[in-house]
């Protein structure tokens, strides 16, 4: 199960190059239900994602290169490229009501910078081990508007439509 939130930037760190880093390329195959294939350096998946959000079923499956390729080519829309970004959030901040976390808890920001036709687009997603937790979670203050409930910033839409 997926759980995540999604955000568009205030600002952006200014040590942001000092984190470690993603190459991420991903092409859609279907959008409903989302079918995408994608590369993470040099790791590669067909990822199969179920309706939702929020909250969603999710399922990757290793795939080789050659694989890749072949069913990249099949891709409808814009292929979509992006560096993500890996920033630990050490004592993220949550509603009152919710429950606290340990003192050493942790999440990862997975902020994207996107390539063109995307660029200048930077959004940040943050992945939660509960809708609990994901609800109850206060961004930080460097976050801007949340789009978590906006299709126009999911990448299946983005890919198929732009921006």
């Amino acid at each position: 199960m997926e759980i995540e939130r999604k955000f568009t930037l205030k600002t952006v760190p200014a040590d942001l190059e000092e984190y470690p880093f993603l190459h991420i390329e991903q092409a859609y195959l279907n959008t409903e239900p989302v079918v995408r294939v994608r590369k993470e350096n040099d790791q590669y998946y067909l990822t199969y994602k179920g309706s939702g959000m929020l909250a969603r079923s999710e399922t990757n499956l290793p795939l080789t290169q050659e694989a890749y390729l072949h069913l990249r080519e099949k891709a409808d829309g814009n292929i979509i490229s992006k560096k993500r970004y890996l920033i630990p959030l050490k004592n993220p901040q949550f509603k009152e009501g919710y429950p606290a976390p340990p003192s050493d808890y942790c999440l990862t920001i997975e902020l994207d910078v996107f390539d063109p036709p995307f660029a200048p687009l930077i959004m940040a997603e943050v992945e939660f081990g509960s809708t609990e937790a994901a609800e109850g979670f206060i961004p930080p203050d460097w976050f801007g508007e949340e789009v978590t409930f906006r299709k126009e910033f999911h990448n299946s839409y983005m890919a198929m439509h732009g921006i």
